[in-house]
C-alpha cells in the first residue's frame, strides 16, 4: 500500500502541473470566451480534489503517521482558496466586467497559491517516498536493500 501511495502522490503531482499548463492554454486562448478556461476548472474542481481525496485514504490505508494523512488533505483546503481567490478577483472588475488594479493584485494570489499547493504536494510526495522506504534521488531501489557503502 505504500507504494501506491507513492504512485499516488506522483499523479496528483502530474495532475498539477497539468493544471498550470491548462491555464497557460486559457490564458493564450484567442478570442478568450467563457470556456478558454474549460479544461482549467475541470481539472482544477473534480479532478485534484478526487485525487487529493484517493491520496488521503491509501496514506491513511497504508498506516502512514497522522501528519502525513493531515498534510495529504491540504490541497483540498488550497482548491477551495483558488476558487475563493478567483470569485474575489472577479467580483472587483468594473461595471462592464474589465479588469482593474485591485483585481488583477487579487488574481495574482491565484498564481501565488497554486505555487503554495504544488509545494505541498511535493512535500507529501517525499515523505510518501520516505515511508516506502525509497531514498530521494535514487533509482527506486528501496533504501534497505541499499548495501552500505
Amino acid at each position: 500500500m505504500r507504494k501506491a501511495l507513492v504512485i499516488i502522490t506522483a499523479v496528483l503531482l502530474v495532475a498539477f502541473v497539468v493544471q498550470f499548463v491548462f491555464a497557460a492554454v486559457g490564458a493564450f486562448t484567442k478570442p478568450a470566451g467563457d470556456g478558454a478556461y474549460a479544461l482549467h476548472s475541470v481539472n482544477g474542481m473534480v479532478v485534484i480534489p478526487i485525487l487529493t481525496l484517493l491520496t488521503a485514504l491509501i496514506a491513511a490505508l497504508a498506516k502512514a503517521p497522522g501528519r502525513l494523512v493531515g498534510l495529504a488533505l491540504v490541497p483540498i483546503g488550497l482548491v477551495v482558496v483558488q476558487a475563493l481567490i478567483a470569485m474575489l478577483a472577479n467580483a472587483f472588475t468594473d461595471a462592464s466586467g474589465v479588469s482593474t488594479p485591485l483585481s488583477l493584485t487579487i488574481g495574482g494570489l491565484h498564481a501565488l497559491n497554486g505555487i503554495i499547493v504544488v509545494h505541498v504536494v511535493v512535500g507529501v510526495h517525499r515523505a510518501a517516498r520516505k515511508l516506502a522506504g525509497l531514498v530521494p534521488g535514487d533509482t527506486g531501489v528501496p533504501a534497505r536493500e541499499v548495501e552500505p557503502a
